[in-house]
């Protein structure tokens, strides 16, 4: 990874994160009156820190894309509630397993480069030959890519898949100049398409970006940014709230009463499609029984956390869905508090006490200290002992994902990877999803992925999401806990900021900033 000095300018300026055509029930509200003041720079603090040297393939590309600076050949735009164009200015299937993309022109890389159709093909292929497999596009999903003439990528599927365009939208396939691959890691400073320009890093502090002036999108608003990376909630929730940085993104719960009576502070709700969840290891025992799984499930009271922890700001989950998603199960509720149910379903499950098992709380959401507290003195109740670690979540995913845990509590945003939940359903809990925390696998329900990954009309796609829904729940694969808000807090000088509920675009080239 680089390591820079930051400029004395930088530090002392304030840097914006802000989005543009994306957005569920959350509003702009932050249009001001005076005009914006090109010279400003704006601070953003983020919840997360990027990793694995800015490969675009793992999760430092959503910190690359809200940034500013990486972009995709599509992109995803919630207000119309379809794919829209980006890098590419149209697509389409030209026979069952090939989709033609047909490159924007005039587009320079930030390294002065053109952008052509030989250059995101490369791009696309490093993606799809990385070592550890995006969760969106990768061999497994797409056999290649390949530039057909100058202007018109080539992506070919395995079998007939109707949500190509969708993948092309995932930030893991943001586009980068050839200079970008030449070193032994990859280097996306100067070498993405987007309006802001990355110039500096203090690893796992914050990333420093100035304005494009050769932007293809238009005119860049601001000077420039300082995204930081700010782990803990509350003070993110304290930094906008005494002006040292302009947007702070995903504020917990208990940061919102100060917030909301805050001046010069604008509070920013949206549906999310994210659901707090308390992550079973289905490969490990006890917790590989389901009667076991359904147990906890039985022992938890979900409304009482919603409304303490949560002071209202989330609902009882019920199921892996959110009641209010197309796909969700009509019949779905959550589950309610029966201490008597638990206690028959530990017997059922031959569990006697012994070493306690753990829970794993990740720092990045404040509240889940909180959370796990609560998780513990339920669990207690029907005599089932639980101690509590804290860790960041980079720090606890290796043995998360080798298996090597009881209980994590996490959240994950279901349309993150792929604007659709083909994405979270494939790489969470199929046999062979590259993310499968729960390591969880069934025959049947594979088979439900694998019908829907081929099948065109959406309501039938949504009828299959909502089967493979109903046995993760008959299975207690998680305890799906409450559903959650997207919470940024915006500073009233900030303009033209749209939230993301997905946390991809933060800054755009339209984010402004007054004087002040």
């Amino acid at each position: 990874m680089r390591v820079f000095r930051r400029s004395t300018a930088a530090i002392g300026l304030m840097a914006l994160l802000t989005l543009t055509g994306c957005g569920l029930s959350g509003g702009t509200g932050n249009s001001a009156s005076s005009e914006p003041d090109l010279n400003q720079r704006i601070v953003v603090d983020n919840f997360r820190a990027p990793v694995a040297n800015w490969a675009p393939e793992s999760d430092a590309a959503y910190i690359l894309s809200l940034s500013g600076c990486l972009e995709t050949l599509t992109k995803y735009d919630h207000a119309q509630g379809k794919v829209v164009p980006f890098l590419a200015t149209e697509w389409k299937q030209v026979s069952a397993v090939d989709w033609d993309f047909t490159i924007r022109g005039g587009v320079k890389f930030q390294d002065g480069t053109d952008l052509t159709a030989k250059a995101v093909a490369a791009s696309l292929e490093h993606v799809l030959d990385a070592k550890v497999p995006a969760r969106a596009f990768n061999r497994s999903m797409i056999s290649g890519v390949k530039a057909v003439d100058a202007n018109t990528v080539r992506v070919t599927t395995p079998a007939e898949s109707p949500l190509v365009p969708y993948r092309l939208a995932s930030v893991n396939t943001g586009i980068l100049a050839p200079a970008a691959y030449k070193g032994g890691t990859i280097d996306p400073f100067g070498h993405c398409t987007g309006p802001f320009t990355p110039v500096s890093e203090t690893p796992k502090q914050s990333l420093t970006l100035d304005r494009n002036e050769n932007y293809w999108g238009g005119k860049v608003q601001l000077a420039g940014a300082e995204v930081r990376f700010i782990t803990n909630g509350a003070t993110r929730a304290a930094q906008v709230q005494t002006g040292e940085a302009d947007v702070s993104l995903s504020i917990p719960a208990s940061g919102l009463s100060a917030l909301e009576g805050a001046p010069n502070v604008n509070v920013l709700k949206a549906d999310s499609p994210r659901t707090a969840t308390l992550y079973l290891n289905n490969g490990r025992a006890p917790l590989n029984n389901v009667n076991f799984r359904k147990a906890l499930r039985s022992a938890l009271d979900l409304e009482a956390l919603a409304a303490s922890v949560y002071e209202g700001a989330a609902q009882p989950a019920a199921g892996p869905f959110a009641p209010s998603e197309p796909w969700a199960s009509k019949d779905a509720k959550s589950p309610r508090q029966n201490l008597d149910e638990a206690k028959k379903l530990l017997a059922a499950a031959g569990y006697t006490a012994s070493k306690p098992l753990e829970i794993i709380a990740i720092v990045e959401r404040a509240e889940f200290a909180d959370v796990a507290t609560v998780i513990q003195e339920n669990l207690k109740k029907v005599g089932v002992p639980v101690t509590i670690e804290t860790k960041e979540y980079a720090a606890a995913e290796p043995d998360v994902l080798a298996g090597n845990y009881d209980m994590l509590l996490s959240q994950r945003n279901r349309l993150i990877d792929i604007a659709d939940p083909i994405g979270f359903l494939t790489a969470d809990y199929t046999c062979e999803g590259t993310y499968n925390l729960s390591h969880f696998c069934s025959k049947e329900y594979d088979k439900i992925i694998r019908q829907a990954a081929q099948t065109k009309s959406t309501e039938d796609r949504h009828r299959l999401y909502e089967q493979a829904g109903k046995i993760l729940d008959s299975q207690a694969v998680n305890v799906w806990l409450v559903n959650e808000q997207a919470t940024d807090a915006v500073r009233s000088s900030v303009q033209s900021y749209v939230q993301d509920p997905l946390s991809r675009y933060v800054l755009t080239a339209q984010t402004a900033k007054t004087a002040s």
